[in-house]
């Protein structure tokens, strides 16, 4: 029963570490309540996607005649697109379980808590087990925020799991929080038939954007019936009758409004109750791990990583960190994680994706900035696939061309973003981006014309 490692949750921060850790010779063992691969393979990242994609096909359909196609009736099986989703994630999931054979990673099914003496003590139907290791991470992740005012009851009141599992499709749906799960979960539902209203407290939906593509999105979310109420808040919801009234404040006053079901999307919160920090002393702050550089806490021996730590809570950003923090625990020295270079992508339609500095918080940090925008109403792919809204936007340091972000939105847009971070990190110029030829037609080569639209060397404006 001892290891030099032990992993306690199997998301993308937890299975990538131990994979790692595998490849490095250390003997391995991960601790899992329930599906291998958490809620990113099976509750999150990967199911929305499969339903995300089932309502363009939807849209596409009914868009038919645009592209010249001729279609007879066609209708949405709810219930079939559900399924769908799931058997996607299933198999996601039994692609961990072979990778965890392959790589000789003992998976220890039960909830795992530590215990002093870099032990950890896993439950599995009443029975406790205690296993031994050098190291110890804690990659527990989170689950969904509950508002006092706003308690889950998995009926009336869902969160995103049970957003991804109705049993047929609401007429009506109020959705709270237009962050990506949020903006996510309106464009599915509305495009499946749903009347959708998007409810968000701050003046510009998906608020870390740069404000352009909010605006953006607000008005694609417009083409498609979805009600946009920003500066408003949900004072109460009210579930007593057949459906809910929800009662919202905005800068008009307080109104009320009926529908069939609320979807809180107001952010996560980390699972860490009853995982032992205190019993061994592990400090957190804000509901968070405290970790250094390469995650190690506190105490030695014990470190975390993924959701459950600051930083951005992305898929993308907890494998990265656990393969930094296995490659320090090996003897390695890894570059630690640059968290002013991390992508974030939100898969509605439009796509939306960005990396780096806004306009707004570039000129709040001092810089002296080149714009560029190129809008997809000018790219030659854009309007041959038939998705026209949307802009790519760069913002260049004035005086040494630094790229400092570049923000999108866009079909296919998250398929581009990695240019943009792959360039940031080998610290590429606006003229270097500019003269490296990009395929034509591509949405991808609207980066090259944005750097050009920043330079005043633009040819398709």
């Amino acid at each position: 029963m001892n290891y030099d490692l032990i992993v306690i949750g199997s998301g993308p921060g937890g299975y990538v570490a131990a994979i790692r850790a595998s490849q490095l010779g250390m003997k391995t063992a991960i601790v899992e309540r329930a599906e291998l691969g958490g809620i990113c393979l099976n509750w999150g990242c990967i199911p929305t996607k499969a339903l995300l994609k089932s309502a363009q096909v939807f849209e596409y359909l009914k868009h038919a005649a645009d592209y010249g196609i001729k279609v007879n009736g066609g209708g949405a099986d709810f219930p079939a697109v559900i399924k769908r989703s799931r058997g996607v994630a299933d198999g996601m999931s039994k692609g961990v379980q072979f990778l965890m054979k392959k790589n000789k990673i003992d998976v220890i099914k039960g909830n795992g808590k530590l215990k002093a003496g870099k032990k950890v003590e896993v439950t599995d139907g009443g029975k406790a087990t205690d296993y031994e290791a050098k190291n110890i991470i804690v990659a527990v992740g989170a689950r969904s925020r509950e508002l006092p005012n706003l308690k889950i009851d998995g009926k009336k009141i869902i969160g995103y799991r049970e957003a991804m599992v109705l049993p047929q499709t609401p007429k009506s749906m109020i959705i709270i929080g237009s962050g990506a799960i949020g903006s996510e979960f309106a464009y599915f539902y509305a495009t499946m038939g749903t009347k959708v209203t998007l409810v968000e407290m701050l003046p510009n939906i998906v608020p870390v954007e740069d404000e352009e593509v909010s605006k953006q999105l607000a008005k694609s979310f417009a083409k498609i019936g979805i009600e946009v109420r920003t500066e408003a808040s949900v004072l109460e919801v009210d579930t007593k009758g057949a459906g809910c009234k929800v009662k919202i404040k905005d800068k008009n006053g307080e109104s009320v409004v009926e529908c069939d079901v609320v979807l809180s999307a107001v952010g996560i919160q980390s699972n860490l109750e009853n995982i032992g920090l205190e019993d061994v002393g592990v400090v957190t702050d804000k509901g968070k791990i405290v970790v250094n550089q390469y995650y190690q806490t506190n105490i030695p021996g014990i470190h975390a990583i993924g959701d459950c730590v600051p930083g951005q809570a992305l898929a993308h950003v907890a494998s990265a960190e656990g393969i930094t923090c296995v490659e320090k625990m090996a003897g390695q020295n890894p570059d630690p994680i640059n968290y002013k270079n991390i992508p974030g992508c939100t898969y509605c339609q439009p796509e939306i994706a960005s990396v780096g500095y806004t306009e707004k918080a570039a000129k709040e940090a001092g810089y002296e900035i080149k714009v560029g925008k190129f809008p997809f109403s000018a790219s030659g792919k854009a309007a041959g696939v038939g998705a026209k809204d949307g802009f790519v936007k760069v913002i260049y340091d004035a005086k040494y061309g630094e790229l400092l972000g570049a923000h999108m939105i866009g079909y296919n847009v998250t398929e581009m973003i990695a240019e943009i971070v792959v360039a940031r990190k080998l610290e590429t110029t606006g003229h270097e981006i500019l003269k490296s030829i990009h395929p034509h037609p591509t949405m991808s080569e609207a980066i090259m014309e944005a750097t050009a639209a920043a330079y005043g060397e633009v040819i398709h404006l």
